[in-house]
């Protein structure tokens, strides 16, 4: 792939991540919490917990708040969240897929909707875009794991698909059974990621200009403000020119 910021210009920027930081603890938080009820509450045992726990070090989520959200899960007064998938289009006719996390429907579709035709898009039925991506494994690591010849060797040798690295760090694909697999035999190389989890892969990019882009990212800022929307996953490129101008 190519583009802007690369795997960031798939999830979003992580700037935007970073200044809604309390709505981050609380998105991993919940993701930990349906990991843990979904399986057993061991992160060793439970490969999609440990990914969730991963994750949340990564950001510093504090470990108290980790072990609150694992021991969540077994009380008897724990919500029950269901995962949604929505499917769309954005400006400039870039695809989108939005993945949530929630105890009521009903409240998250219509946030949904209403967050994506008040901002240039529309959204389509299940099927509609997920066509034209990849469904696979996502290992995240930091640039100071090493240099890309030292991250790439460390995936051939684990059997990962595909390496992508830039200066923001490095994107580690996998088939989508192999995920878990992979990231177990990394971390004696390259340490714990700072991710790894389900993706979704374009499978080709659309090029969004100007006269898109602003739209497009206030789209996305306003998804990932909704405390059930998990991860915006989408297909296009924006030009460092383009995004330098949008500030």
């Amino acid at each position: 792939m190519a583009g802007h910021s690369k795997f960031k210009n798939i999830m979003h920027r992580k700037g935007a991540q970073d200044k809604k930081r309390s709505s981050l603890f609380s998105k991993l938080s919940r993701e930990i919490t349906v990991a843990a009820k979904a399986g057993t509450p061991d992160p060793d045992m439970n490969p999609r917990l440990r990914a969730a726990v991963n994750a949340a070090k990564a950001q510093s989520v504090p470990k108290d708040n980790i072990q609150r959200a694992i021991e969540k899960a077994s009380r008897s007064d724990a919500e029950t969240y269901e995962e949604i998938r929505y499917e769309g289009f954005g400006p400039g006719g870039v695809s989108l897929i939005i993945e949530a996390l929630t105890d009521n429907r009903n409240r998250t579709a219509t946030n949904v909707r209403t967050a994506v035709s008040k901002n240039g898009g529309n959204l389509g039925a299940g099927g509609s875009v997920s066509h034209g991506f990849d469904r696979m494994g996502l290992i995240n690591y930091p640039a100071s794991a090493g240099d890309a010849e030292k991250v790439f060797e460390a995936a051939l040798e684990a059997g990962a698909e595909d390496v992508t690295s830039s200066d923001d760090g490095h994107e580690i694909w996998t088939a989508m059974d192999a995920l878990h697999e992979v990231a177990r035999a990394l971390e004696p190389v390259l340490g714990e990621p700072e991710g790894a989890k389900l993706a979704w892969r374009p499978q080709t990019m659309v090029e969004v200009g100007e006269a898109d882009a602003g739209t497009l990212m206030k789209l996305i800022d306003v998804l990932e403000e909704d405390d059930d929307v998990q991860t915006v996953w989408g297909n296009y490129e924006v030009s460092d020119e383009v995004m330098e101008k949008l500030g």
